[in-house]
């Protein structure tokens, strides 16, 4: 997988082991976010959880959660999720949170087989993602990563490796990270400083970087700003009860710029310039029009590839999409 560089935004993650916390400082140190340990198992929610929330969040850091697994079965793997969602519910909700529900699994204390723990991490991720309606990451060490096959590919990795310079390994799943924690703060890699500490904190923490700036990590992660109309392009696109984009009227259909549609679906989306397509969350879309050399897609196609629900207000010229 790839380095590390001084770029990369830096992060740290906490539970209720760190202690108190003084997260103006922490974040005038220098640390751009955080994720929290929220949960573990079946019942157990971090207490320090729901205040390090709003504290995070007020010293200007994006905030994450996370939950570590001890699932031994697909339905405790549920249940485990069912969890998670409600200590993120009862901390305030996902609204508060910028990054994605974390799955924490890195220890295999039911001595499962690789199947299984496959089976176990699909059946929490899917659950989580239904109850969140948020594409989880998943954290994992980096020997254990190596139990993980394909079918985790499509989750973005948050992986664990304490090295100064040797990189997290090629596996199954992932080719690249999202998220490297380089350090517990005790042994592993440095911050760009020369240090592993963080003001604010009284003891080790574990130390983290994005795969990207600071810059980079706000834009994909940070609150985004209300769209407003552009032009030609009038008409709201709501997308799960929120103003996500605005889009155009042609011919009685609903297109929408195929970045500001990526934006708005929270999917990756490229142009093959080869083929003359525009894809999305890797999946071509067929209808579409260049206009001025700009690719606009139909809202209704791309609903149609992403399976997800469309509705069209004729009197308010909104169009809604659920996914």
């Amino acid at each position: 997988m790839q380095k590390r560089n001084s770029n990369n935004a830096e992060g740290i993650d906490v539970s209720h082991h760190n202690g108190k916390v003084d997260w103006d400082k922490v974040a005038a140190d220098g640390i751009s976010f955080v994720f929290l340990k929220a949960s573990q198992g079946k019942s157990f929610r971090d207490d320090t959880f729901p205040g390090h929330v709003k504290a995070a969040r007020d010293a200007g850091l994006l905030v994450g959660a996370y939950h570590f697994v001890d699932a031994k079965t697909e339905a405790e793997a549920k249940r485990e999720a069912a969890n998670f969602a409600g200590a993120i519910a009862a901390a305030g909700g996902g609204q508060l949170l910028d990054l994605p529900p974390v799955m924490d699994y890195e220890n295999n204390p039911g001595n499962l087989s690789r199947t299984q723990i496959n089976a176990v991490a699909m059946t929490f991720l899917g659950e989580l993602e239904r109850l969140t309606g948020r594409r989880p990451l998943v954290y994992t060490g980096n020997t254990f990563g190596f139990n993980f096959g394909p079918l985790l590919s499509g989750y973005p990795l948050w992986i664990a490796r304490y090295s100064a310079s040797i990189p997290p390994d090629n596996n199954q799943a992932w080719r690249e990270w999202a998220f490297w924690q380089y350090s517990d703060g005790r042994a592993g890699g440095m911050r760009p400083s020369g240090s592993r500490k963080v003001a604010g904190l009284a003891g080790a923490v574990d130390l983290n970087v994005y795969a990207g700036t600071v810059e980079e990590l706000r834009a994909a992660y940070g609150p985004k700003t209300e769209p407003k109309p552009d032009g030609k392009d009038t008409i709201k696109v709501v997308v799960n009860d929120k103003l996500a984009a605005y889009g155009r009227l042609i011919d009685g259909h609903v297109y929408l710029q195929l970045r500001k549609l990526g934006e708005a679906l929270g999917k990756e989306i490229r142009w093959d310039n080869d083929k003359r397509l525009p894809y999305m969350d890797g999946k071509a879309v067929y209808t579409f029009l260049l206009i001025d050399n700009v690719a606009f897609v139909s809202v209704r196609a791309a609903a149609d590839v992403l399976g997800a629900m469309m509705s069209w207000d004729n009197e308010a010229k909104k169009v809604y999409l659920y996914k």
